[in-house]
């Protein structure tokens, strides 16, 4: 029967394993066990180990901070992939809606980040709707907007590419590739069969029996449309400088683009279009009620914090 000798450095990790676990005690006395109790009491301890012990832990809460709600458990929590800054699920769910109605960038919640979010990063928080508005933007932001097409039925409005539709062009007369409708890819409208397009401009100068209806109210509510994309754009407040949804920015209050009017582009647009505060008061106030804001938001959260 050979003998085996014990390794010294198993010895010593197994020593000083022990002599922790005598620190930890209020009082110990050294006992030499048979190998049959240190085989009884090694049978105990796998069994305490590999049992079902539930510990009653209280869930760990976190806060947001767009709502400021202290009291969210964490698995309600957001956390953005690229930058780490976290957000309840459905402050985010809500940003992520403005950003995609907006037409901008859907960036991180943060107002210093500049981290984008994805699609399928946010799959588990977004409803069918926002889904499907997300695949929308994001094909629409592929096709560059002078290659865009919108089929003209209005029970369609299927967005497509010039490129996408090149092969299929008979002269000017195309159909939707999700409806079917034929219309003119030069006219924009549906099909006008048996007339060239300068006789259908010709007869009919609103192109659709709408597009009078659109102007008129466009007049009245005094709506500017984007020299680019020629997309009708609302503006109820804030500066005279707006961006439209393709990237193109002019001035609100004459439709000039941005640099070739003297209007002062970043002042306020009051109801008679008329400018009255300076651009450099109107930004430096919006800047400095956000750090107030920033400020007061963080004092809150450490006396709750700290409280």
């Amino acid at each position: 029967m050979g003998r085996f000798t014990p390794d010294k450095e198993n010895i010593a990790l197994l020593m000083r394993d022990v002599q922790g676990i005598r620190n930890n005690l209020t009082s110990s006395i050294p006992v030499m066990l048979t190998l049959s109790q240190s085989n009884f009491a090694y049978e105990l301890a796998i069994e305490a180990i590999s049992s079902d012990i539930i510990i009653d832990i209280p869930p760990q809460k976190e806060t947001c901070n767009i709502c400021l709600n202290d009291d969210i458990n964490a698995d309600q929590m957001f956390s953005v992939d690229k930058c780490g800054h976290m957000f309840c699920s459905e402050c985010v769910k809500r940003h992520i809606e403005v950003k995609l109605l907006e037409g901008s960038l859907i960036s991180c919640p943060h107002y210093l980040c500049s981290s984008l979010l994805s699609s399928e990063f946010c799959v588990n928080i977004l409803t069918p709707k926002l889904k499907e508005m997300w695949e929308k933007k994001t094909k629409e932001d592929l096709i560059p907007v002078t290659n865009r097409v919108y089929c003209p039925n209005p029970r369609c409005s299927t967005l497509m590419s010039e490129t996408e539709l090149s092969g299929l062009i008979i002269g000017v007369r195309i159909c939707c590739v999700k409806c079917g409708e034929p219309f003119c890819i030069n006219c924009k409208v549906p099909w006008h069969n048996n007339f060239s397009c300068e006789e259908y401009k010709r007869l009919h100068p609103n192109a659709t029996e709408n597009d009078g209806k659109l102007k008129d109210l466009a007049n009245e509510k005094l709506w500017r449309q984007c020299s680019k994309c020629k997309h009708m754009i609302e503006l109820s407040s804030g500066c005279v400088s707006v961006i439209c949804r393709c990237g193109h920015e002019f001035c609100y209050r004459c439709g000039a683009d941005a640099g070739d009017c003297s209007h002062g582009h970043g002042l306020p647009l009051t109801d008679d279009l008329l400018l009255t505060p300076c651009c450099a008061f109107c930004c430096c106030s919006v800047f400095f009620l956000v750090i107030i804001a920033i400020v007061v938001v963080t004092i809150i959260f450490l006396i709750r914090r700290f409280s």
